[in-house]
């Protein structure tokens, strides 16, 4: 059965509480994550410990390790903040999938009931993409960009990193990439509300490739084209995943609804 269009007002209200669930999740996360920002804030760090060496044999890159530069606060606060905003993050990522969820119950009352079938997946596959972001940052795009940025023409120059500016770097880079790899759920979303198809998204392919690029040129610190296609790489990727998601959206819409069968049968 269809259902009675919501006034714009009540769609306000559903909103509202939406978001408040959200924001109280994050602060519950938040509270937890703060007590441990000694220890994320260790994990962060092992960041400025590996470098990179590309070679031209097999196998092209080597990792190594090395001692981190000396961290530094230069405010009073500095060092408090930082512990605030590794909180903030790992709050954020604790709550992720109820926000997920509540994002899906602010838009089920558009569906119909087959389509409400895959909250679950929604919620899963959201987190998963987000976290697969985080590592894919974390553990190739970061020390990549670090290592570039602590060696290039620093021969008589010796980092300290200012420990406040550090996690500010780091913390932008994460949310960055965890939202760039909800690409796909949001083009399906998209789909759902009509305002895009899948020959639409093919047709302009080209176009998401160039803006890919341009994305990367704007958010990777490093000049280099090696870390800007790391970023626009896995933006390519995920484009292609995201028609390929909304083809199976139209093919559901078109498939026919089962017929219940009747009472007494």
């Amino acid at each position: 059965m269809p259902h009675e269009k919501m006034p714009f007002l009540s769609h306000l209200e559903e909103l509202r509480k939406r978001l408040i669930a959200s924001l109280i999740a994050i602060g519950v996360g938040f509270a937890v994550s703060f007590h441990f920002s000694e220890q994320i804030m260790a994990f962060l760090k092992r960041i400025l410990t590996t470098s990179f060496v590309i070679q031209t044999t097999y196998p092209f890159v080597v990792t190594t390790t090395k001692p981190p530069p000396q961290l530094i606060f230069v405010a009073p606060a500095e060092a408090f903040w930082a512990h605030i905003k590794i909180g903030f993050l790992a709050g954020l990522l604790l709550a992720i999938p109820l926000i997920l969820y509540e994002l899906w119950r602010f838009v089920s009352p558009g569906l119909v009931e087959r389509e409400r079938r895959y909250a679950l997946p929604f919620v899963v596959l959201g987190s998963l993409f987000f976290f697969f972001g985080l590592s894919f940052c974390y553990f190739v795009v970061l020390p990549f960009a670090m290592d570039f940025l602590l060696t290039y023409k620093t021969e008589h120059l010796t980092p300290m990193l200012s420990i406040g500016l550090f996690i500010d770097f780091i913390v932008k880079f994460l949310l960055a990439f965890g939202l760039i790899f909800q690409l796909p759920l949001l083009m399906s979303l998209a789909a759902r509300l009509g305002l895009v198809t899948s020959k639409f998204l093919s047709r302009n392919r080209k176009y998401a490739i160039l803006l890919s690029f341009v994305i990367a040129a704007i958010l990777t610190p490093t000049p280099d084209i090696f870390n800007q296609t790391l970023m626009a790489g896995p933006l390519c990727l995920l484009y292609e995943v995201g028609i390929w998601a909304v083809r199976i959206i139209e093919k559901m819409r078109r498939s026919p609804a089962p017929q219940e069968a009747p009472e007494g049968v």
